[in-house]
Order: C-alpha cells, then structure tokens, then sequence
C-alpha cells in the first residue's frame, strides 16, 4: 500500500460474530474495487485502491465496528469521489452504518474546511466571550415586507445573527432578490435606532448556477454570512460554495436524515470538512428526538483540533423553546450559536419581547458560568 496516510472510516455492522470478519472484508471491496477478491490480481489495484480492513471489534450496543483503511488515491482527493469511497455503494445495504472518518493530513488539506470558523463568524457579528444568538425570519408565505419587518424586530431585540428559514427560495411572495435587499435594508434601519447591527443570513438554495448568481448577490448587497443545506444541495456543489464565498457559511440540515451516518461524524466531520463555518443541527429538548449524548459528541466534533482544521461553532436548533435557553447556554458553552425560532412568535403582539427575552437570558447565563 501507498505510504500516503489511509482515509479511515468507522462502520457499524449489524452482524453477527459468525459473519462480522466476511462483512468486513466484503465491505472494504464493496466501497473500493467493487468485484470479488479472485479479481484483484494486479499489485497497484491491490497497493493503490483496495480498501483493507484494519480493526474488528464487537460493539457493545450489538453487532460490530469496523474500521476500514483506504488509499488516498481512491478519493482522487475530490469531494465527490471522497463520498463514494466513505459511504457509496454501502449506504444501499442495511446491515451498514457509518459512525466516523478521518480523512489524514493530505486529504483534509486538500478539502480545506472552514474558511472563517468561529472566529471568523464572531468577527462579523462583533461578539467575543459569550454564546451567539440567532433566529429566523418564517413562515413561508410571508411577503417580503413582512419578513423584512421580522428581521428589523430582530436585529432591535438585540439578536446577534438573523437567518432565513431554510424553506425561504425563490418564490413568488418573497423573491429572493428583493428579500435580501429588504432584510438588509431593514436591519441597517434598526441598526441607526439600537447601535447593534445583526448578521443577516440570505438561504441560498437550487441549482449551482443559481447558488453561485445568489451568493454573487448576496454578497454584493452586503451580506456578511449566507446558508445553505449541504445535503440538499450536494455535498461537492456545498464544498464549492465554501471555497469562493467572501463570507462564513452556515450549513442547514436538512434532507441529512435520509443517509444512514452517525451524527457527529455527518454534522460534526463531514460538514466542517467540506467547509461549514457552522453547523446547524437538532438539539435535545427541541422538537426532534436528539439526545444530549450526540448532541455533545456533535459540538466538540465540531470544535476540537482535527486535521490541522480551523474549527466551526455548532448551532443547536430544531424548535428549542426560549424557556430552555439558558439550560442549553449551560451545556453548549460559549463556543455556541443558539438558535431559537418560531417560539419567539408565539405571542404576534409581543414578538420583540419576546426576542429581548432571548438575548436578555442567553447573555445572563454566560454571565453565570
């Protein structure tokens, strides 16, 4: 085998003791050279391409984990390829499931990771030494006044970034255009009352071309961070995205539940790899059953010195009441961007309330711990 360090990547295998050493062998073909062993006759197929199993071990929940070395060269150091190769072929078997991957010094590098990280991300919204704060202007269907009027309330709350939702594209009541100018227009409004300018975060959604004409303008009308949905989007066309945007990137997660990957190693590696700034992802106590175990497994995943990468602020989200922000404050750290949504519209009548509430709790418990 090449001397260049392996990609490296942990399965689950539902299987029992009887069948764990075949799976694994078979698995290491399956998402490399893909025929059977009797085929592989020629020295730099079995050197240069051949996945090789390196540790089998009974996992203590039932069946097994297997950790699989592959070439470097496999991935032709491509974002797509990459993919191919962790979870091609083998995401089409139910018996498999992937926990996590480290891709090596050359292959990380070559991807990039976060252009701005947290740092980057605290730079554009002003604030050191404490949580962020964030939520969404939705539902959609508003027109583009509403949602620009939401924004303007936000940014007077004193909310630290202020995103679109996820569902916000280009559609006829709020073409994307004119609601980026409006939002925009609107925070700098609130911005001269208040003397706190939020982060405006445009969704950009669809087509390459079109995410590139979008981030072109968003960016040009003064965005200073966009989103987008990695696995909505695909995953390369994401990585892309990253690599030319002149602003941090917030990666939404939506559609990532249709891939059978452990989610520290999909929101926590993955994401950060392909070049989030930060990752959005369920929390506990919101409305998706996400337990505090992987939620912590995602936020360090998403902060600790890995592969030589900057690290990404994790974003715990998902329907989280603002009864419960200063209970998560206390779990995520300061390292953290809280985001809190519809539950600030609760009540139409006192939504700014509501959203001095929010930052007025998240900044108390920071100032507790």
């Amino acid at each position: 085998m090449s001397a260049r360090e392996p990609l490296r990547v942990v399965y689950h295998l539902a299987v029992d003791a009887a069948r764990a050493e075949a799976r694994a062998e078979v698995l290491a073909r399956e998402q490399t050279v893909e025929v059977p062993r009797a085929v592989v006759r020629d020295a730099i197929v079995r050197g240069e391409a051949l996945g090789r199993v390196e540790a089998l071990r009974e996992d203590p929940g039932g069946g097994f984990r297997a950790t699989l070395a592959y070439p470097i060269g496999a991935t032709g150091l491509d974002p797509a390829q990459l993919l191919n190769v962790v979870f091609g072929n083998s995401s089409l078997h139910a018996d498999v499931r992937c926990l996590d991957l480290e891709p090596g010094a050359e292959l990380a590098s070559a991807l990039g990771g976060p252009r701005f990280g947290i740092a980057g991300l605290r730079a554009a919204a002003g604030v050191a030494g404490r949580p962020l704060t964030c939520t969404a202007i939705k539902p959609m269907g508003l027109s583009t006044a509403a949602l620009a009027s939401l924004a303007g309330c936000f940014a007077r709350a004193g909310v630290d970034f202020v995103k679109d939702d996820h569902g916000l594209a280009d559609q006829p009541w709020s073409p994307f255009r004119e609601r980026v100018a409006a939002c925009l227009a609107a925070i700098a409004r609130a911005a001269e009352e208040t003397g706190h300018r939020p982060v405006y975060v445009p969704n950009l959604i669809g087509t390459p071309e079109r995410m590139r004409d979008a981030q072109r303008f968003a960016e040009d009308a003064g965005a200073r961070a966009v989103m987008a949905s990695p696995m909505l989007v695909g995953l390369p066309a994401f990585w892309e995205l990253c690599r030319r945007s002149s602003v941090p990137v917030l990666a939404h997660p939506a559609f990532a539940g249709t891939l059978r990957f452990a989610p520290e190693a999909l929101f926590g590696k993955l994401f950060r790899l392909y070049g989030a700034d930060a990752a959005i992802f369920v929390s506990f106590g919101s409305r998706f059953a996400q337990g505090e175990d992987a939620c912590r497994a995602v936020a360090e995943a998403l902060r600790r010195p890995w592969a030589g990468l900057r690290p990404a602020l994790p974003v715990p989200a998902g329907g989280i009441e603002l009864a419960s922000a200063s209970k998560l404050v206390e779990f995520y750290g300061s390292d953290a961007m809280l985001l809190v949504g519809g539950d600030l519209q609760l009540e139409a009548d006192r939504v700014l309330e509501r959203s001095r509430d929010f930052v007025r709790s998240v900044h108390a418990a920071a100032a507790r711990a």
